[in-house]
């Protein structure tokens, strides 16, 4: 099926290049609209030149008007850095931006839903939280790749337990054949070390970018140890 047309004026990429870059990605960042600072296009703009492949807006205090806004930002600046840009839980903002990645939880549209909204050239990628959703993730053919954690606790998810490494171990024993991210109180130094000990060679993180004094050198490091 054909997804709605999006409001920016960019031609969307193709689902292959789409699938070309998310292979080549190994930092992925999750970020507010940054209200507080009023800096969103200058932090997007930090973070992808210091490395990272994949920026998510995820603001659950953003009415979708507002949440729209901050998408066409950062849609314009990930496309200026020829980098993925993606859109967490509303399918309908995805398809109004042309998101080039739609997130999705556990508990959020089941992957058949989002594509007869979407269409099939959006990458789609999961939420898990076990080995034996990870397993589900990478059986699924409508998904593209899926997340794993998180690692450690963290207070961008309060009250959701940590798996800890082994569960990172346990998935990279099963050799995925989707790229897989670990998630969750990452952050560089020896917790990175854990988790590429543990065999995950791809990350994402909130704290450890968005709030770093320069976000693009803290992007680079991070993006230097992840191969």
């Amino acid at each position: 099926m054909t997804a709605l047309l999006p409001l920016a004026d960019s031609p969307l990429r193709t689902r292959e290049e789409r699938l070309a870059l998310l292979d080549a990605a190994r930092l992925y960042v999750c970020t507010t609209a940054r209200t507080e600072t009023c800096d969103l296009e200058d932090f997007l703009d930090s973070a992808y030149t210091g490395g990272v492949d994949i920026i998510q807006l995820r603001d659950k205090g953003l009415e979708a008007r507002a949440e729209i806004e901050a998408l066409e930002i950062l849609a314009a600046v990930a496309r200026r850095h020829g980098k993925l840009f993606c859109v967490n839980d509303r399918a309908d903002v995805a398809a109004l931006v042309g998101a080039d990645v739609f997130h999705i939880g556990q508990g959020d549209l089941t992957c058949a839903q989002a594509r007869r909204l979407l269409g099939d050239e959006v990458i789609i990628g999961r939420s898990t939280h076990s080995v034996e959703q990870a397993a589900e993730a990478d059986a699924d053919d409508a998904l593209d790749y899926f997340c794993v954690g998180p690692v450690w606790e963290t207070p961008t998810k309060p009250g959701r337990a940590a798996v800890g490494t082994a569960t990172l171990r346990a998935v990279a024993a099963s050799a995925p054949r989707k790229p897989w991210f670990a998630i969750g109180g990452i952050e560089d130094g020896p917790r990175l070390d854990e988790v590429t000990e543990a065999g995950a060679s791809r990350i994402v993180v909130v704290r450890a970018v968005t709030e770093a004094p320069h976000p693009a050198a803290a992007a680079a490091s991070l993006r230097s140890r992840v191969r």
